[in-house]
């Protein structure tokens, strides 16, 4: 499928309510737990695409469109949530999340992109050369990602509860 802004929105407008639909009034119990170092709960997942709304998408789209690819796109620390998350409560995570990201599809509807921008060029710091229609599939795909990977630690807390029907529920092997 391509990049289409109908379809982009179509996603990105699900997501708050698909997080607060999983995770929201849920125990610590469901939304702490990881699957090792250097990964995340599903608590952490919403820490990260907030923190992802805050100094991720739409700024890179700024940056693309104001100034190509002659300026490249700040690092993203994928742990930078950690020092305003920690100990906060999903419910208001939750809420954040999904005010920030009625902020940002505001903007990105103000925008007025359209197919032909999508070919415009930004300077990624690690990937190098991507186009803005890479960046918006992939704020679509990420927060598909962390969809899944929330469901699925969260299914891992069941793991070994679940007993001979592991073989069936690929979830677990993941």
């Amino acid at each position: 499928m391509r990049v289409e802004m109908s379809h982009v929105f179509e996603v990105l407008e699900r997501t708050p309510d698909a997080l607060r639909s999983l995770l929201g009034g849920l125990s610590d119990d469901w939304t702490l737990p990881n699957e090792g170092p250097e990964t995340f709960s599903p608590h952490d997942v919403v820490g990260h695409l907030i923190h992802g709304e805050k100094t991720d998408w739409i700024p890179r789209v700024r940056v693309i469109l104001e100034h190509g690819a002659s300026k490249p796109f700040e690092p993203f620390d994928r742990f930078g949530f950690r020092a305003y998350a920690t100990g906060v409560p999903i419910d208001t995570l939750l809420d954040e999340f999904a005010r920030l990201r009625g902020q940002n599809l505001e903007i990105l509807r103000g925008l007025g992109l359209t197919p032909d921008k999508f070919a415009l060029e930004g300077a990624h710091p690690v990937l190098g050369t991507v186009t803005l229609g890479q960046l918006i599939a992939t704020w679509v795909v990420h927060d598909l990602n962390h969809l899944g990977q929330a469901m699925r630690v969260m299914a891992k807390q069941y793991g070994d509860e679940v007993g001979p029907w592991t073989q069936f529920l690929g979830i677990l092997s993941k």
